[in-house]
């Protein structure tokens, strides 16, 4: 509805008089609102005074001719001009009608917006693959594939990407802490490391590669001790951990410290990704880290980092100028015994992104990585790509509380709580929904009662309900041998006149705009509180109306309107990964 309006505006700018056009300059894309206060009407817009300098014209002179050059629409019932200049605009209810037409017709389709063309790649969660998914991941989940969805129905073609770090020290960690529970598993007795990944699945994961290898791995323990740092509290916990892993490969060989860490991460990518498909979270491509170093994107990075002078080499390291392109500090893009950073395959991997034709680079990251924006969007400059290329989106923690407690997670320590754990107590559809139910640039408490309970203190199901509600009147409706065509229905929406029902078919109408809002400002949180209004617009209008009337012009009419309502509510949820049940 807004964007017909706004059409209508773009064609009364090029038809007012020439010499008002000739002072104009370029004209400006007109500003549609809508109202806050249904006496100012629908739809205002500001264009008068926004031109009426440039223009040397008072303002409500300028509405005046603006009105006047509007096309006639069965759209607009009046137009009058408010305040300073502003021109305010009435729907005819036939606009309104016009819209529950739409919503019916288009179905699934309704709110979705034109191909733009643009391509957009939506990297999110990117878990190391060192355990489970934990609660906090599933906030990432949630919201990059309620965000990735509502950039598809704004027209973007998306594609959705898993960065899998599959290279480096949180991974020997996590071998080395698999291969000693593995020697446990054996008998082995020794005092697990401190810095080791120390969850029950590691123990799983352990007992699955005994199955597997038997005995092949195993080696005396004292000698994989033998002569290490102090371990903590008393010794660097970190320095042990480094040291232990060095042993395990000298101890095993790369080809054997190989096969358990190969074995380790299939484990728990293989559970990260049956996790997220129950989830309703699908992925395009798992991209791994290590296909960067095979294939050759760090060496050729590098190489043009040379060539283009962003690097220099200090201390045996070689280092990225990226203070020339606004970060805080140079970084280290190769460590002093040749080995390339993190920071090099963050540089590596963008730039690939972008060498696939991605127009828009969107990374949804955890808050704490907040410094990482500036260096990689360095990284892409001195590359040659466009800085505004990359958006990075950072997801706020997440508080879980369990009985009035907060529940701490901690990966290592293997302290904490799953995704798998919290959807199967509220179910994928809470969860789903309470993760975007705040900004992500909030942080959010989790009430595990409150999802979980049944009251209209529940958002995600009070909007069920709503729509269980309405596939029950149809049920009834049926089996009181009525029927229903919406073709019928189109020839008396005018009896749909109580102020209830004018509310709703507003908040319908609105639905549309809420998905390009949603859309552009990246805030799942828009729809989820949009579709709690509306029902609660629709409850109270549920809870004061009879549908099921005997008379069949007005019974159409109402059920048409009902059928909109859980349309659009069907429609918003599957956006945000939730299902709209017909019973509940």
């Amino acid at each position: 509805m807004k964007n017909r309006i706004q059409s209508l505006f773009v064609q009364a700018l090029r038809q007012l008089p020439v010499e008002t056009l000739e002072k104009a300059g370029q004209l400006p894309v007109p500003e549609i609102e809508r109202t806050r206060d249904p006496s100012h009407g629908d739809f205002a817009s500001n264009l008068a005074m926004k031109l009426a300098k440039p223009c040397r014209m008072n303002p409500r002179e300028l509405a005046a001719q603006l009105i006047a050059a509007l096309p006639d629409s069965p759209l607009i019932d009046k137009t009058e001009i408010a305040g300073p200049g502003f021109v305010n605009v009435y729907l005819s209810a036939d606009a309104y009608h016009q819209q529950l037409h739409d919503i019916i017709e288009s179905a699934e389709t309704y709110g979705c917006q034109p191909a733009s063309g643009k391509k957009i790649i939506v990297e999110f969660i990117s878990a190391n693959p060192t355990g489970p998914l934990h609660v906090g991941h599933g906030r990432l989940a949630a919201y990059g594939a309620s965000l990735s969805n509502l950039l598809v129905a704004a027209g973007n073609e998306v594609f959705r990407e898993y960065y899998v770090n599959d290279a480096g020290r949180q991974m020997a960690i996590l071998a080395a802490s698999l291969w000693l529970r593995y020697l446990e598993s054996h008998g082995a007795v020794f005092v697990f490391p401190q810095n080791g990944y120390k969850g029950d699945y590691i123990t799983r994961i352990a007992d699955d590669m005994k199955l597997e290898h038997a005995d092949k791995l195993v080696v005396d323990t004292a000698t994989v001790f033998a002569n290490l740092p102090a371990d903590g509290p008393d010794g660097d916990e970190d320095k042990f951990i480094d040291a232990l892993i060095e042993r395990a490969r000298e101890t095993l060989g790369e080809q054997g410290f190989g096969q358990v860490l190969d074995f380790g991460l299939k484990k728990i990518l293989d559970d990260i990704r049956d996790d997220l498909e129950e989830f309703g979270v699908h992925i395009d491509r798992w991209y791994a880290e290590h296909d960067l170093h095979s294939n050759g994107a760090i060496d050729e990075t590098l190489k043009l980092l040379r060539a283009n002078k962003n690097v220099f080499e200090k201390d045996g390291a070689v280092w990225f100028r990226a203070t020339d392109f606004g970060d805080e500090k140079d970084r280290v893009v190769v460590r002093k015994n040749g080995q390339t950073t993190y920071f090099a395959s963050d540089i590596a991997y963008h730039l690939e992104k972008r060498q696939r034709g991605f127009d828009l680079l969107l990374d949804v990251l955890g808050a704490d990585h907040h410094g990482y924006v500036a260096r990689v969007r360095a990284g892409l400059e001195a590359t040659g790509q466009p800085g505004e290329s990359l958006e990075v989106r950072l997801m706020h923690f997440v508080a879980l509380f369990r009985g009035g407690e907060r529940v701490q997670m901690s990966t290592r320590s293997g302290d904490f709580v799953t995704l798998r754990e919290l959807r199967r107590e509220v179910g994928n559809d809470a969860a789903r929904f309470f993760y975007v139910l705040r900004s992500n640039d909030q942080h959010l408490d989790f009430d595990l009662e409150l999802a979980k309970s049944h009251s209209s203190d529940n958002p995600v199901y009070y909007i069920q309900y709503a729509h269980a509600r309405i596939c029950s009147v149809m049920q009834q409706m049926s089996d009181k041998g009525f029927d229903w065509q919406a073709e019928r229905a189109w020839n008396h929406l005018e009896k749909l006149n109580e102020q209830h029902e004018k509310a709703l078919i507003v908040s319908l109408s609105r639905y549309p705009e809420v998905i390009s809002l949603s859309a552009k400002n990246r805030a799942p949180h828009t729809l989820a509180h949009y579709l709690r209004d509306l029902a609660n617009d629709f409850h109270t209008y549920y809870n004061a109306h009879t549908f099921l009337v005997e008379d069949q012009d007005l019974r159409d009419a109402l059920i048409a309107l009902i059928v909109a309502v859980r349309q659009v509510i069907a429609n918003g949820l599957a956006l945000l990964g939730v299902s709209a049940p017909e019973s509940m």
